[in-house]
């Protein structure tokens, strides 16, 4: 891995130029390209609408960047192989800038902005044995990594983010990520992941494609095809929690947020009702891993806005004793909670209690 330190980047979307960061007087600010000023669109609807001033930070939360770029960088999993690669080289990642960061990206980061300079040497990998990266990551993640090709993992998994150690592949011209279990997972959480994600899309659930991967010590490996690539470019994306330029890791977001967000910034208001579910189906499918980093949101070039992306991170959380997102400011939730927040956003009551009596029958029938 190149390091350089980097003092000023341009951001591009699909060929484009959205704008530029640059480092002044120790903050980090950005301004949007003035073509993209003319025919671009808001990368972050509330903290960067689209302008000739120059955006300044002044928030620490993502360490001096704006919640859309911080996006861009890896967390968990991928945060793990960017320090363990650096340390490998003598170096401490807590001294290398936000900007040189985001240098580091590269082609195979979440969402569709991209930055140069850019020193990534990410790949997406054709030619894999599951089990054999399976057995790497383990490694990894127990910090007995003496043999295993870092530079190889951080290559496949390297943008990652959330906790499971995962890599990303390319399926005949498809992009799938792939998880694969960690120590505090039970060994056939892929199979868990799979059965979850079946019935969140019996329950009406918008997910996109997965499947379960063959393995020769585990009943499989759970994958999910990219919703941020599209028709040969990408799609630019951004979480709930950027959105509010607030911490996934601080629970401090209800889901009354979330639909408020849609409101504001959806082109579709059926998202609404579409969240509403995803509400109903975490709250009593036992979801609780339903933190603000866990709902995104698309840009749709051919609707002009924003709109909910599939659901994402599937799984039943037995060990979380809260839900990371309230309902109706409640941390274990009920039903009445759930309709409280329909109630308190204006939707249609019936209809709410429709979809939550589809989500409830649905879910009974779950083991």
């Amino acid at each position: 891995m190149k390091v350089v330190d980097v003092k000023k980047l341009t951001v591009k979307y699909n060929g484009r130029v959205v704008g530029y960061l640059a480092e002044v007087d120790g903050k980090i600010a950005f301004q949007y390209d003035l073509e993209w000023q003319e025919n671009g669109f808001s990368i972050s609807p509330f903290s960067l609408p689209i302008s000739n001033k120059v955006f300044v930070c002044n928030k620490p939360t993502f360490g001096g960047l704006f919640g859309v770029f911080y996006d861009s960088l890896p967390d968990g999993w991928g945060e793990l192989l960017f320090r363990r690669l650096l340390a490998r080289q003598g170096l401490n990642a807590d001294r290398i800038s936000p900007l040189t960061r985001l240098s580091l990206v590269g082609e195979s980061g979440l969402g569709a902005l991209r930055y140069e300079p850019d020193y990534a040497e990410m790949m997406v990998s054709e030619h894999f044995d599951l089990d054999e990266l399976s057995r790497e990551a383990e490694a990894i993640w127990k910090d007995r990594d003496e043999g295993v090709d870092l530079d190889e993992i951080y290559k496949l998994g390297g943008s990652s983010g959330g906790a499971r150690p995962k890599v990303h592949l390319d399926i005949r011209g498809d992009h799938w990520i792939v998880k694969f279990p960690c120590s505090f997972d039970v060994p056939n959480i892929g199979k868990h992941e799979f059965n979850a994600n079946k019935l969140a899309r019996k329950a009406g659930i918008c997910t996109n494609d997965f499947k379960l991967f063959p393995s020769r010590k585990y009943k499989g490996f759970f994958g999910a095809k990219r919703f941020d690539y599209c028709d040969g470019g990408r799609v630019h994306m951004i979480s709930l929690s950027s959105v509010l330029e607030t911490s996934h890791r601080i629970p401090n977001l209800d889901y009354t947020h979330l639909l408020q967000v849609i409101e504001k910034i959806c082109i579709d208001k059926e998202d609404l009702y579409e969240a509403f579910r995803r509400m109903c189906f975490n709250v009593l499918f036992g979801n609780k891993d339903d933190h603000g980093k866990n709902f995104a949101f698309l840009y749709d070039e051919c609707l002009g806005g924003y709109k909910l992306s599939p659901a994402y991170d599937i799984t039943k959380t037995r060990d979380k004793a809260e839900h990371e997102m309230s309902v109706n400011g409640n941390g274990n939730p009920s039903e009445k909670d759930i309709l409280a927040v329909a109630e308190n956003c204006k939707l249609n009551m019936e209809r709410c209690r429709t979809i939550m009596g589809e989500v409830k029958n649905v879910v009974s029938l779950s083991p």
